[in-house]
């Protein structure tokens, strides 16, 4: 057996089918070597792994399979799962590869290989435009591959074009994205699941059925078949949406320069006569305060509007469905409850267990708010365990499940929706349970706050106000934010027959989600920001003292 290599369009060099690297996987020495020595010290390093805080105890690969074409282009893909000495594991996909040359991948390889004669460097697959050419070849050709386990299928959105180009999108922390020929978007998914992934189920349900819009456009997919009754999602193509970045920075902006007009008339206007709107107030943009209008411009309430409409749009396509169960509406059970309590619950013990133990980080207001919100533990208790689906007439549907300005793109002041995966700390079918739409709502609303009172607590000392000053202007455009929002949400959804109940049913979900929204952030930011954990105590804080949920 000789080393043979053949030069790829691109100049990379990898190796025969008639070298050893062709059965490479078979070699059970090897597959030993690679999960115990060479994966171990590798996946710790990745962006995409998500367990940097637990003890890896394990690994097994669960699955491999070839990625291969007729012009002796040849590569693994490997699903591996990581045993950790906390009791659980996750699982995650990455394709390898073999070159001669190290610089093909900048440097960036998992381990140097020797067999008998055959010498390489085992790189990450995806970092080769070889493997990404090819991988996007068998989308576009839709055709069901050699290999009976791994499916390459192409969406209503793709046209049969050559490949020409291949990027990266740098961004990303648990997933790798490849922009093709600037038109398509391959995200490939490194934490994988047993069972397909929501992105994947409603990008391409609200693309072939839905027929919404304002998402990409689903383009095709990879699945791997694990077993006779599960798959696995490898990969989601999609339509490139132009864009000009986010909706978070979009409307950062905006308010930054709105709190900047405030230090430009700090002698002219008695902030403290702008009213704050009551929570489940609906108003037109024509019917704000001029002051308020003024300050923030009517094209800011105006974009609300429009994210509100394409909001309520979304939720009307993932209603329509009348015969797919995966996605047909359904009244609230006591099966239901029962899972709903039961998670909110171990969710609100871990968030008080948390926050008693990370007193001695917090200071000032934020150490107020925290000793507030554990001496009114109970009462948080109490308004979770009062979810009663008997009084529930309204529809839970399949959800956005993560939604907040993030997960938005902005292209001529219009919005794009993205990234329907669900909440990250939820297992794979805890993200397809349906549930109320008014908890996207509430998920966006959460991020109006944090992008206002970001903005108070950023510029604080350049404003030139006191905080309670910025506090109160920032619950006077939330809460304005809040109405325009609700009011056009709630006349679309109604107008197209999407069942969220009547105007008491609303206030209830609304308020429930919020709350269940500030108490899943506060474990976040007491983990990585606790300076910011402000924003979810004070969330905490005014839904507890509103009196309207009574």
């Amino acid at each position: 057996m000789g080393e043979k290599h053949h030069k790829t369009d691109n100049g990379e060099a990898s190796f025969s089918y008639d070298s050893e690297w062709k059965d490479l996987l078979e070699h059970e020495d090897f597959k030993r070597e690679l999960r115990e020595d060479i994966l171990e010290s590798y996946i710790i390093k990745q962006r995409w792994y998500g367990a940097k805080s637990s003890t890896l105890k394990y690994i097994e690969i669960i699955d491999n399979f070839v990625i291969d074409n007729d012009e002796n282009d040849r590569f693994f893909g490997i699903v591996i799962e990581v045993n950790f000495k906390e009791a659980f594991v996750q699982n995650y996909f990455i394709p390898i590869g073999l070159v001669d040359d190290t610089s093909y991948v900048d440097n960036n390889y998992i381990a140097k290989l020797e067999l008998n004669d055959l010498s390489g460097y085992l790189v990450d697959a995806i970092l080769l435009e070889s493997f990404r050419k090819l991988v996007f070849q068998k989308i576009i050709e839709g055709r069901k591959d050699k290999y009976p386990n791994i499916e390459y299928r192409k969406g209503r959105k793709c046209e049969p074009v050559e490949y020409k180009s291949s990027n990266f999108l740098g961004a990303e922390q648990s997933n790798t994205s490849i922009i093709y020929n600037d038109a398509y978007i391959l995200k490939f998914f490194r934490r994988v699941y047993i069972d397909q992934n929501p992105d994947y189920e409603i990008s391409k349900y609200l693309t072939n059925k839905g027929h919404f819009n304002n998402t990409p456009g689903y383009s095709g997919s990879i699945t791997l078949r694990f077993s006779d009754k599960n798959v696995i999602t490898l990969a989601l193509m999609q339509e490139l949406v132009p864009n000009e970045g986010d909706a978070w920075d979009y409307f950062l902006k905006n308010i930054k320069e709105a709190f900047f007009k405030i230090k430009e008339r700090e002698t002219e206007t008695d902030w403290h006569q702008l009213k704050k709107l009551d929570p489940f107030d609906k108003v037109r943009v024509g019917e704000i305060d001029h002051t308020v209008l003024d300050l923030c411009g009517r094209d800011f309430f105006e974009d609300v509007e429009k994210l509100a409409f394409r909001t309520a749009q979304m939720h009307v396509s993932l209603g329509l469905e009348r015969i797919s169960t995966a996605f047909t509406p359904a009244p609230y059970s006591y099966d239901y409850t029962v899972w709903l309590k039961n998670r909110v619950m171990y969710m609100l013990d871990n968030r008080i267990n948390l926050l008693e133990n990370s007193l001695h980080k917090l200071e000032g207001m934020r150490l107020d708010m925290a000793q507030e919100i554990l001496a009114n533990k109970k009462l948080i208790k109490k308004r979770f365990l009062d979810f009663d689906e008997a009084k529930l007439k309204s529809e839970r549907i399949r959800i956005h499940g993560d939604y907040h300005l993030g997960q938005v793109l902005v292209q001529d002041r219009d919005f794009y929706i993205i990234d329907f995966e669900g909440e990250p700390e939820s297992t794979i079918r805890d993200r397809k349970v349906k549930q109320p739409p008014i908890k996207d709502v509430a998920g966006m609303f959460r991020s109006f706050n944090y992008a206002v009172y970001s903005i108070v607590f950023t510029y604080q000392s350049q404003l030139h106000q006191p905080l309670e000053t910025l506090s109160h202007i920032a619950d006077v455009i939330y809460s304005n934010m809040v109405s325009v929002f609700l009011n056009t949400y709630i006349n679309e959804v109604q107008i197209n027959n999407l069942n969220i109940g009547y105007d008491k049913e609303i206030e209830f979900l609304l308020q429930y989600c919020l709350l269940e929204k500030a108490v899943y952030e506060l474990g976040y930011e007491l983990n990585a920001r606790p300076r910011w954990t402000i924003i979810p105590l004070k969330g905490i804080s005014n839904i507890l003292n509103d009196h309207t949920y009574e």
